[in-house]
């Protein structure tokens, strides 16, 4: 993932000491891990197979990289943590909104943010659905949601007042002819005009307090409730924008009707095969994410991402270009992100593994491909009653998503053409 505010370096900043370690560690185990594979290769060119046991060598220091950059991401993560209120002074209403959610979460009286939710005509009991988080907590969930949500932070995100957004688009492309300076114009055909929908579901965390929690004052219940529901509506969402149905949740880019490239229609996503089912050809493999690069046209490519999990990454971690050079690369500093090619790798979870008929391989430009649609307004609902002692802190946010652009990303087929 890409953290693009980490704090200045200095020697005092034990928080940098320790990225600056796992960063240092990492790079020894690509160093490590290049090593050994490139011994196997080595096996492969003069015995035709791999020693056995300098291939579970590789494995195992391929597993390490992985966990040691999931460890960088999560560091990076959290020296990129901005701490809540600190953007700005807040204003009297925002301060007032603030106190008044703390008291009702704190103790469930209500009175104070029921008026004040009259007031800004956004009125809503306990049981019709909660109240309101105040603007700072919802704005920090969204940050982190774009920072550890793969997709979300590759996408474009729109915020809505509505339950649907509709984003005309015409079918036919722009219409235009030529003529002569003073040659007459002949009418051009109108435009033809369709709708994509994107309509937004309800996604729910529910954290639990002790009573204890609640009482102490020291306790940030902002940075609390932000901490509690972040790794969970990332978890949800980012799983949707892959492989949602579309029907009460978001509609995952792998859900649309597939379709080869050379024969896809909008509406369709195109995809290159590898004209092997469940796996890469034995001879240049790498050719086949050449062919997926440049199935996207130019315009796409500027910002394109590759997106894959971390078990294809693994695969393609071992392969090497005609020179000799690896093809999967490093992140050239603490926070950022692998490059396959010269693109940046996002790695997604969610994507399936390598298979006969699988797409795990995905590349384009998302934040031109896929809208994710946030409806504004984020409600916790207080339940003292469901887990006693504990209390339930019912939170609730909208958000949809779809792929608004059918030509900015492509897929990697493990299988033949028309299979």
């Amino acid at each position: 993932m890409t953290i693009n505010k980490i704090a200045p370096e200095t020697k005092s900043d034990p928080g940098y000491a320790v990225l600056s370690d796992t960063f240092d560690e990492f790079m020894s185990t690509f160093t490590a891990f290049r090593e050994e594979n490139n011994r196997r290769l080595k096996d492969v060119e003069t015995r035709k197979s791999a020693d056995v046991v300098t291939t579970e060598k590789v494995d195992r220091i391929s597993d390490a990289l992985a966990r040691q950059k999931r460890a960088l991401d999560d560091l990076a993560l959290k020296r990129a943590r901005p701490a809540l209120g600190r953007e700005g002074v807040p204003t009297a209403a925002v301060l007032e909104h603030k106190d008044a959610f703390d008291t009702y979460m704190r103790s469930g009286d209500e009175r104070v943010l029921r008026s004040l939710e009259t007031k800004d005509m956004s009125y809503g009991s306990g049981p019709d659905g909660g109240y309101l988080v105040p603007q700072t907590v919802e704005a920090e969930i969204g940050r982190r949601l774009a920072a550890i949500s793969p997709i979300r932070s590759i996408a474009s995100v729109r915020q809505v007042s509505g339950p649907v957004l509709r984003k005309p688009f015409t079918v036919t492309g722009p219409v235009a002819n030529w003529a002569a300076e003073t040659g007459s114009r002949t009418k051009s055909d109108s435009p033809v005009l369709d709708q994509l929908q994107f309509p937004t579901a309800e996604l729910y965390a529910m954290p639990a307090a002790t009573p204890s929690l609640l009482e102490d004052a020291v306790v940030d219940l902002d940075q609390w409730i932000v901490s509690e529901v972040e790794a969970a509506f990332a978890e949800k969402e980012g799983a949707a924008f892959v492989n949602g149905t579309g029907s009460n949740q978001p509609k995952g880019f792998l859900q649309y009707d597939l379709e080869a490239e050379t024969s896809r229609d909008w509406g369709e996503i195109g995809y290159v095969d590898t004209g092997v089912n469940g796996a890469f050809p034995a001879s240049h493999p790498s050719d086949r994410l050449v062919d997926l690069i440049y199935a996207l046209k130019a315009g796409y490519r500027q910002n394109a991402h590759w997106v894959m999990n971390r078990k294809t990454q693994a695969v393609i971690r071992k392969m090497k270009d005609a020179d000799g050079h690896y093809l999967w690369q490093p992140p050239a500093a603490p926070g950022g992100r692998a490059m396959l090619m010269g693109f940046p790798l996002v790695e997604a979870e969610d994507m399936p593994d390598i298979a006969a008929g699988a797409t795990p391989i995905a590349f384009g430009d998302f934040q031109r491909g896929y809208l994710v649609v946030d409806r504004a307004g984020m409600r916790v609902l207080r339940d003292p009653y469901s887990a006693k002692p504990y209390v339930l802190f019912y939170t609730t946010k909208r958000v949809g998503g779809g792929v608004q652009d059918f030509d900015a990303i492509k897929l990697m087929k493990f299988g033949t053409a028309g299979e």
